[in-house]
């Protein structure tokens, strides 16, 4: 039997008592006394974020043309498709913001009970996405109502998990590792999507022949492929999401304020929006080239039979850049790293539609491209604690708000995602593009240059010019980041006073 025994009063996050469950309080201690999260509590943490980027870059560069080539859908109705399903995501975003923004703390949480709940619907949704309804009329309808219930599902697991970044440290250094860790974790995820859909749906891929169309042993075993590649991603979702609750313990945060005071308060914030507009931008560049990259590589540059290889290869050297970019940020800067992270894959983006077909070519300018892939995956999730903190500091009395700044953040960057598609799938049916065809009239091929060249580059310098103006710097970082510590040792000593005033009462 334990004795009980006086403890020093500490915050409420910080307390744990002798008479706690022993496999609660070794589930995972997210931090020490000094604030500082363990190894294994950020890589739990990181998982958490491969369930989004896996699904995500599966669909990102493989949708399209499923929906064209296997499902062969028109270029019109796919390009629907692909734009209600990503603007209905969109839309989501903050709703489910305000929804998590009211929730109720749990024993569990305020976030972590909406990553658990959503989860099992979500890789149902996901797995009948890539299923092929027998009944032709059907199509439309089916993928239509199935890619927008998974982007719903899907982004009740990831803005509370984008929040919870705001809720596993107060320190800022720490959150900063954390997102690099997730950064890493969520880059890797695109490399097994990539890889997973690229490598089963690639070994199935028969030679193009006018007689590979429904109904024939080459696309029966195409839909399998796609299925079989669809269930091992939903199993690992499960598993990521399983890390997650299992290896990461929220703090209690303060009580929400009302949400649309917040939004405007949010919405109507400078900074904010001046780094959302000019990630907009960019994403809106690399989303372009994202959708577009594998019919670039399967129909103008000629390479079918390589092209998951090649995407593959993206995503590798995304990851391994992954910690450079880690220390980029922490020696140079953030606005510093943007500048030449994103701007890094132009020269490479310009370079592959001016030269003839190289296989060689192909694959430096992947790793070239890859490099820039992981600045633009960890600069925006890196940069937007700074300008919570940055709020915080300019509205102090003001709490609850965490959920807002990445609702509408993730709102913005998958409203760009459905403009991209969309917009993509369209001028392709204006050009011509032929579905299943061996080749593509000369109008494709034009199009497709532009999609992942000319037009990137004029949206990445668009959002560079919007950077100039984005006004948080090292200096102003690293002052509210004293400012935060200096109100927290404030209510930290507050707490103390009144715990032991009334001890003594």
């Amino acid at each position: 039997m334990f004795k009980k025994c006086c403890l020093v009063p500490l915050p409420k996050t910080h307390i744990l008592r002798e008479d706690d469950d022993s496999s609660q309080s070794k589930k995972i201690k997210l931090r020490d006394e000094s604030g500082r999260l363990s190894v294994c509590s950020k890589l739990c943490y990181a998982i958490g974020g491969a369930p989004y980027q896996i699904t995500g870059s599966a669909l990102g560069f493989f949708l399209q043309i499923y929906l064209l080539d296997v499902a062969q859908l028109d270029t019109f109705y796919a390009s629907i498709i692909l734009f209600v399903g990503r603007a209905w995501d969109a839309v989501t975003d903050p709703t489910v913001g305000f929804l998590v923004s009211r929730s109720r703390w749990t024993r569990c949480g305020r976030m972590m009970p909406w990553i658990l709940i959503s989860t099992p619907f979500a890789v149902l949704t996901y797995f009948l996405i890539w299923y092929v309804p027998s009944v032709e009329q059907w199509k439309v309808l089916w993928y239509l109502i199935f890619y927008c219930l998974f982007q719903s599902l899907q982004t009740c697991f990831h803005v509370p998990y984008s929040a919870l970044t705001m809720f596993i440290s107060m320190d800022q250094k720490e959150r900063d590792s954390a997102t690099a860790y997730r950064m890493t974790a969520e880059v890797l995820g695109s490399v097994v999507g990539t890889a997973i859909q690229g490598q089963i749906v690639g070994g199935a891929i028969t030679p193009c022949l006018p007689g590979n169309l429904e109904g024939t042993p080459g696309m029966t075993c195409c839909k399998q492929a796609y299925l079989i590649a669809s269930a091992v991603i939903c199993v690992i979702y499960v598993l990521c999401a399983a890390v997650l609750f299992l290896g990461v313990r929220e703090q209690e945060g303060t009580e929400p304020m009302s949400f649309f005071e917040g939004m405007r308060m949010v919405m109507g914030y400078g900074p904010y929006v001046k780094l959302v507009m000019g990630f907009l931008f960019t994403s809106l560049a690399f989303m372009l080239l994202e959708g577009n990259f594998a019919l670039f590589i399967s129909y103008t540059m000629g390479f079918r039979n390589d092209f998951q290889n090649i995407l593959l290869v993206i995503m590798l050297s995304g990851t391994l850049s992954i910690p450079f970019w880690q220390w980029f940020l922490t020696r140079f800067g953030k606005k510093t790293a943007v500048y030449i992270g994103i701007t890094w894959a132009v020269p490479f983006m310009i370079l592959i539609v001016c030269i003839e077909s190289s296989l060689i070519v192909a694959y430096v300018v992947s790793v070239a491209a890859g490099v820039s892939v992981a600045a633009a995956f960890l600069l925006p999730w890196s940069m937007l604690p700074d300008v919570v903190d940055d709020f915080k500091v300019k509205n102090p009395d003001s709490s609850g708000h965490e959920a807002i700044f990445y609702s509408f953040y993730v709102f913005f960057t998958k409203f760009a995602s459905g403009i991209s598609l969309g917009i993509s799938t369209l001028s392709l049916d204006f050009a011509g593009y032929v579905t299943r065809g061996c080749s593509q009239p000369d109008a494709v091929n034009l199009t497709l240059k532009v999609l992942v060249s000319a037009a990137p580059v004029v949206l990445i310098f668009l959002g560079l010019l919007i950077f100039k103006t984005y006004p948080i710097d090292e200096e102003r970082r690293q002052g509210n980041r004293k400012l935060l510590q200096a109100m927290r040792d404030s209510n930290q000593d507050s707490d103390t006073e009144s715990t032991e005033l009334g001890s003594v009462v």
